[in-house]
């Protein structure tokens, strides 16, 4: 290692001590019976640990119901992104139309709106059609994403179109280009879709929270929120114990699939429409 790499070596070092730490902290609090991290550093020295509040979390509460929703929810808003952005991202890159032009400019601009200020419009026409507290209240708003679509039509515009131009040469229509030759090469940009809606979705948590108020369509982020929630205070270790478990399938994708996560951050940012 060079001395000119060593700030860069260092502050890495500090970003990641700052990023695993509260990671850390939380398992301590799972694995101990501390309350507000009172006597957690003196159990982790005398080797005091205990898995009693996981297994609590697994046999009190509806903790499987929980899992359920969010795996219910997720799955469907992943397969609709994966099925309606790379339709409508194709139709943006390759289908001249009136208006096409303003399409893209109102899809960037949903990019640029918090989706916290979407939530009272949702909750009242959710409630006008009376879907609150039903799956189709979770799914439904997000089955396709603005970031999803604007995605799919970049990496679109820097596939060769001479590809789709030999294909229809052959006798291909539209749909059999589309499905045999576009999607087929957009892999990647349907790789970094899947992970990131997935992540999204699975720690979603103001949503849920608004559009449900049935402990059983509760997703897990809020199940656990509103869970060992007493009267004047908060069950830590229960509550730490089973977000840690509820953080396994995000830390489990993130690990397999970093490399798709990361190239989400430059995919399609080639060439302009």
């Amino acid at each position: 290692m060079t001395t000119r790499r060593t700030p860069l070596v260092l502050l890495a070092a500090v970003l990641l001590v700052s990023m695993l730490s509260p990671l850390a902290w939380m398992l301590a609090l799972s694995l101990t019976r501390g309350a507000l991290g009172q006597g957690v550093l003196a159990a982790l020295r005398s080797g005091g640990l205990t898995l009693e509040n996981y297994a609590d979390v697994l046999q009190s509460g509806p903790f499987g119901r929980y899992t359920l929703n969010s795996v219910v929810v997720s799955g469907c808003v992943v397969l609709g992104n994966l099925v309606f952005a790379p339709m409508v991202g194709y139709a943006l890159a390759r289908r001249a139309f009136p208006g096409r032009a303003l399409v893209r400019v109102l899809i960037l601009v949903t990019l640029m709106v918090p989706r916290q200020v979407t939530i009272i419009p949702v909750y009242i026409l959710m409630s006008h059609l009376h879907l609150v507290n039903t799956y189709v209240a979770l799914i439904l708003p997000f089955v396709v994403d603005g970031f999803n679509v604007f995605l799919m039509s970049q990496f679109i515009l820097s596939l060769p179109e001479e590809l789709e131009d030999a294909a229809r040469v052959d006798g291909a229509g539209d749909f059999h280009v589309f499905f045999r030759v576009v999607l087929p090469l957009a892999r990647p940009a349907l790789a970094v879709i899947g992970i990131n809606t997935f992540l999204v979705s699975w720690n979603s948590f103001l949503y849920p929270l608004v559009l449900t108020n049935a402990e059983s369509m509760r997703t897990l982020p809020v199940g656990l929120a509103l869970y060992s929630q007493g009267e004047h205070s908060v069950d830590w270790g229960h509550l730490m114990a089973g977000a840690s478990l509820a953080a396994l399938p995000v830390v489990a994708t993130f690990v397999l699939f970093q490399r798709q996560i990361i190239e989400g951050l430059t995919a399609g940012a080639g060439k302009e429409g």
